[in-house]
């Protein structure tokens, strides 16, 4: 009987018979295995379902238990669909980009010997990019079914060569490569290394470069999108996350960090393209093993749908031909080093190392050396025919994000220099062999005494190539990468009146800042203008930051809603998980979390929807472990609020080195656009947030803020009188909280945070020897500092008699200064040069240790005794108190002084 009579005998078959039929069936297979398994042994059978599979994997059937699959392509020759574009003319713009790239590096190498770039990259994945953007990738003007796309960011000059074609780039701005300060070709704009939203703000829309930063932000604006779905902010859309990302940027733990995230949460807006040309900066990736094999295994185990692409269509005919699977066998013994030679050595290596057994021989019978070569070049990232497949299938796939392992060669058609060599990532310019093979392998139309000068190629305004790429962008919606920022401003943002009762104190109430800030936080979420665009973000600290009612509140963001009854339930702070849920509770992942803050903090830009994300963790793993996410929020103009919560070197008492922190802020002077603030009493920070609401939602400004806050409780008292006086002081970083009275030496007391309050006993204990004290509390030593050094720029270079703000607030205030803080001295030193007295700091440098608030401070030499002694050290220097008093002051003070300092214990 025929296949199709047998397929037709069996529909025949009436349900009782099906089951009958099926249960003989499955006996005799079960029969038949234990029988090899008895008597030819385990490792018979394991051959068998080696056969098996090798049989299933041949005709595109892949059994979803597995983790990895033979080396070949997901989707055989027969399941591919057609082409729906002009293969010959998408093949010749990529191969104009990828020479108007080089050209671009090359060129720009020339001028300026060392200002850098890269070549090989975008030679490698420029398919994998032009079937993206005729095909896929829509445009802002696709609405909300517009695609986030996060490009590779080695491969810039190909973005750049693109939108030269498209016109949207001179040849000018293409001569400014890396030219951003003082671009040399007049009439061109400088253009950014990598892709750099800060520097070029209608153009990028994600930094990518610095290595893993890309796939996990990828990653959380997926998920973020779905949140702003399910809660109702945004309508559903078919908008899909892409991120092009590298293979040996899966080294970085931030890359595989938050995989199982995105299948837990079946982020099926959300593709994956592994750009798998082989190898790093240094050399392959995976030189003894295969790394496309060892993804596929990482990516399945953690639940994504894997498409690999590793064979071009040069080796179909082959594959058809070997119909007992020698050809795979063989694929499964080849590792990467190897694969890269033939790519770099042509069709006559692969002729006698990889064809190297009698059956393997026989399948090339009659192919020349030249026929082989173009089999060591067919890799599957480069067969448009291939990536087409691929990315259709990805894009119809429901139920889990989708990687895609595409094969390629680094430094593809770059010539023999800089194609699949070890030194292909450092290359920058092209040598003359290099470029002669370049043009005759691309087919650039450029006679050969030009090449001397590097020229670009671009056919015309008119050319087919150029009329195509702007049709096909014209139909997906427009240009990418484009950055347009959909939400200016204008938000309705709460007035004074709103934080009006946080101006008033805690009534006598002890509480912590930490606890002052979920109060503003929850009065907050029921506002009803922006209550719906606030987005609690916490790592899995919520019930130690005090704000396990919230959760009870306004519930977890969960896909799934709550599948089951909570241990808690009927308290009032039950554990709510919902679709609708507001917080986004990311567990014990700060990375995770800190992406989730940018995709939050940017979706003004991307959606047009101003929310507004409040991210609260431990601050010791704030900034210090996650800084280069936080740089890459500062680069992409992310808004919102960072909340360094358990602060400070000495308020988090017993927990001890790793978790005490007294370095954030000096960390938080790197990012231009970050705000930074250590407020002491609540409405410190009322008036901080209610400046930071208006700012950044209500006038549109690109900041966002760092804010420390405590867990130690105090008595919080009211905002001082004249209160826009105190307020102006608060931001601008330093004001006075409470003057000293009668006459006597003077000395003015610096306080931060909570040490604010040891100033304040520190005032009370001078005024027993006859000093009078001020207490300023200096909410912000980053925004005195960034003050002072623009008004002596603008002295200095403008000629504008500016004095640093510090100075004034200090005018008609006498005496020396001490300046107390939980942080490095380093932090408030940023301003001695600019106080006119003498300046002394005392601060935590060092190691924490676990013990009592009193003793850590004692220890720090932070407390009240040791700022008021340092005082009165200040005064006896100045002649103001007598070295008797001193003496006094250190025994009445109960002061051990130690030789060695804290930082040295």
């Amino acid at each position: 009987m025929t296949e199709k009579e047998l397929k037709a005998a069996f529909q025949a078959l009436s349900p009782e018979e099906k089951a009958r039929f099926l249960e003989i069936e499955n006996r005799e297979w079960l029969e038949s295995l234990e029988y090899v398994l008895k008597v030819e042994g385990p490792e018979r059978v394991e051959e068998l379902l080696r056969l098996l599979d090798e049989y299933l994997f041949r005709h595109g059937v892949y059994p979803a238990n597995r983790l990895s699959t033979p080396y070949l392509n997901t989707l055989p020759k027969e399941k591919e669909p057609p082409y729906p574009g002009d293969l010959e003319l998408e093949r010749r713009i990529a191969n104009i980009l990828r020479w108007n790239a080089a050209m671009m590096v090359t060129r720009a190498n020339k001028k300026a010997d060392g200002i850098g770039g890269h070549i090989a990259t975008y030679a490698s994945i420029a398919e994998l990019y032009e079937v993206g953007f005729n095909h896929f990738f829509r445009g802002p003007e696709a609405g909300l079914d517009r695609d986030l796309v996060f490009f590779q960011g080695h491969a810039s000059p190909g973005n750049y060569a693109r939108a030269f074609l498209e016109g949207r780039l001179k040849e000018e701005d293409l001569e400014n490569f890396r030219r951003e300060v003082h671009p040399p070709v007049p009439g061109g704009r400088g253009l950014s290394s990598y892709p750099h939203p800060w520097l070029m703000p209608d153009f990028w829309e994600f930094p990518t470069v610095s290595m893993g930063l890309g796939p996990i932000q990828a990653i959380y604006q997926a998920r973020f999108m779905r949140y702003l779905e399910d809660r109702g902010l945004k309508p559903k859309s078919s908008a899909k996350v892409w991120a092009f990302l590298g293979d040996g940027e899966h080294d970085e733990p931030e890359t595989v960090g938050a995989l199982h995230l995105a299948a837990r949460e079946n982020l099926d807006n959300l593709i994956f393209v592994v750009n798998c040309n082989l190898q790093r900066l240094d050399g392959p990736v995976r030189g003894n093993s295969k790394v496309i094999q060892e993804l596929e295994r990482l990516y399945r185990g953690a639940g994504w749908h894997v498409i690999k692409v590793v064979w071009g269509s040069a080796w179909d005919a082959l594959l058809a031909k070997d119909k007992e699977g020698h050809l795979l066998r063989r694929f499964e013994a080849l590792v990467d080093g190897e694969s890269q030679r033939y790519a770099a050595f042509g069709g006559k290596e692969l002729r006698e190392r990889f064809f190297n057994t009698p059956e393997l021989k026989k399948l090339i019978e009659g192919m020349t050396d030249e026929e082989l070569t173009e089999l060591t070049r067919s890799r599957g990232g480069h067969d448009m025919v291939k990536i087409y497949a691929a990315y259709k299938a990805a894009v119809e796939h429901k139920g889990s994000p989708v990687v895609i392992l595409a094969r390629t060669i680094k430094g593809y058609g770059m010539g023999p220099t800089v194609m699949a060599k070890n030194v292909a990532h450092q290359v920058k310019k092209l040598t003359e062999e290099d470029l002669k093979e370049a043009r005759r392998f691309l087919g650039i139309p450029i006679p050969e005494e030009k090449l001397p000068e590097l020229p670009y190629y671009h056919p015309g305004p008119d050319s087919p190539e150029v009329k195509y790429l702007l049709e096909r962008r014209k139909v997906l919606g427009g240009f990418v990468p484009e950055r347009r920022v959909r939400f200016k401003g204008g938000l309705e943002v709460p007035e004074e009146e709103f934080f009006r009762e946080f101006y008033e104190g805690s009534g006598g109430r002890e509480i912590s800042t930490t606890m002052a800030f979920v109060r503003i936080l929850a009065k907050l979420l029921r506002h009803p203008k922006i209550g719906k665009y606030i987005v609690p973000i916490v790592p899995d600290e919520a019930r130690t930051f005090g704000m396990e009612a919230l959760i009870a509140q306004v519930g977890v963001y969960s896909p799934k809603g709550q599948l089951y009854i909570p241990v808690d339930a009927g308290t009032l702070t039950a554990y709510k998980e919902s679709q609708k849920g507001q917080i986004l509770e990311e567990g014990i992942t700060e990375a995770g979390a800190m992406a989730e803050f940018i995709a939050a903090g940017t979706a003004y830009a991307h959606w047009g929807i101003p929310t507004i994300p409040f991210f609260i963790t431990y601050s010791m793993f704030g900034l210090q472990r996650i800084g280069d996410l936080v740089w890459a929020a500062a680069d992409q103009r992310t808004r919102g609020f960072f909340l360094g919560a358990t602060a400070g070197r000495t308020t988090l008492a017993g927990e001890g080195l790793q978790h005490q922190d007294g370095q954030s802020h000096v960390y938080a002077l790197a990012a231009p656009n970050l705000l930074a603030y250590d407020p002491a009493f609540a409405y410190e920070f009322a008036v901080i947030l209610e400046d930071g609401l208006r700012r950044m939602y209500g006038r549109g400004e690109d900041v966002f803020y760092y804010i420390t806050i405590e867990n130690e409780n105090y008595v919080h008292p009211p905002m001082p009188e004249p209160r826009e006086k105190v307020k102006e002081g608060i931001l601008k970083g330093l004001y006075l909280f409470r003057a000293g009275e009668g006459k006597g030496p003077r000395v003015q007391l610096f306080g931060t945070g909570p040490i604010l309050n040891e100033a304040l006993k520190a005032q009370e204990l001078l005024a027993k020897y006859g000093v009078v004290a001020d207490v300023w509390s200096a909410t912000s030593y980053k925004a005195l500092y960034v003050d002072a050094i623009e008004a002596e720029r603008e002295t200095r270079l403008l000629g504008k008699a500016r004095r640093p703000y510090v100075q004034e607030a200090l005018e008609g205030h006498e005496g020396p200064i001490v300046a107390a803080t939980d942080y490095l001295k380093a932090l408030p030193n940023l301003i001695r040069g600019y106080v006119d007295r003498p300046f002394a700091v005392l601060g935590t440098d060092g190691f924490g240790r676990s013990d009592t608030r009193e003793a850590l401070r004692d220890f720090f030499e932070v407390d009240a005794r040791h700022i008021a002694y340092t005082a009165l050290a200040l005064l006896h220097e100045e002649g103001k108190v007598t070295k008797r008093t001193l003496n006094q002051a250190r025994k009445d003070l109960g002061l051990k002084l130690e030789e060695v300092p804290p930082h040295r214990r």
